[in-house]
């Protein structure tokens, strides 16, 4: 529910050989999270009801897939081509996309630092992933940034924890983007996970969870000097 604090975020995942990727695995044990549905694509034959259905329970929707000449793999093009009719998401019918969100991680077999200007590819991510926003904007849907996992298979461990908490701020985090939110989401997973540690792991996390609180703090009386003094100025 967007606006109230949790949402339930559906991942439909479009990989020829998800069971092989090691990329693909690593996401699927990191989305292991309440208000999440993890949902490969295995098929080219789709039960277009059930996967509407699925939809219409999602606040956000992300579609997970690596990228293939600069698009998504046929598996997941096959999916949007017979799940997304024009009577299920036009505005002017029954309008299944209006007011959802839609996100798109995409892993990368080249450097990301590639995907710019006068770099090896020459074209950024944005403007690759231009059709899904195009998409988002003609069903109404609000377009999230774009979660990229650059060379999963060359990270080191440190890289893949960080991608991990990432990932799942990417997936049920509220809003993105703001500093604010993203101190919020750590201290509510720090809240919940104090309660299911033995005590001496207890005490470690809840000294974190107060370091954490109040380093917020400190941060909210400088933005409001800062706010205060742009509003002398004026």
């Amino acid at each position: 529910m967007i606006g109230g604090g949790f949402i339930k975020t559906l991942v439909v995942v479009g990989h020829p050989q998800i069971e092989d990727s090691s990329t693909q695995q690593f996401l699927k044990e990191a989305a292991n999270l309440p208000d999440v549905i993890w949902h490969p694509v295995t098929s080219f034959a789709v039960n277009v009801a059930a996967e509407q259905a699925l939809i219409k329970q999602a606040d956000r929707l992300v579609l997970q897939f690596p990228l293939y000449w600069y698009s998504a793999p046929a598996i997941l093009k096959n999916w949007l081509d017979q799940v997304l009719t024009r009577h299920f998401v036009y505005p002017a019918a029954m309008g299944g996309l209006v007011g959802k969100e839609l996100g798109i991680a995409v892993s990368l077999g080249s450097p990301a630092k590639n995907f710019a200007a006068g770099a090896g590819e020459d074209f950024s991510i944005s403007q690759i992933m231009i059709p899904f926003q195009a998409l988002a904007n003609k069903t109404q849907m609000t377009f999230l940034p774009t979660f990229i996992i650059d060379q999963f298979g060359y990270q080191s461990d440190d890289t893949k924890a960080n991608l991990l908490i990432d990932y799942q701020r990417y997936l049920t985090q509220e809003r993105l983007g703001h500093f604010d939110d993203k101190t919020n989401w750590l201290i509510g997973q720090l809240t919940d996970l104090i309660t299911t540690v033995p005590e001496e792991k207890r005490q470690r996390l809840t000294l974190i969870l107060e370091e954490i609180k109040n380093n917020q703090a400190t941060l909210d009386d400088l933005q409001m000097n800062i706010k205060m003094i742009h509003d002398m100025e004026d």
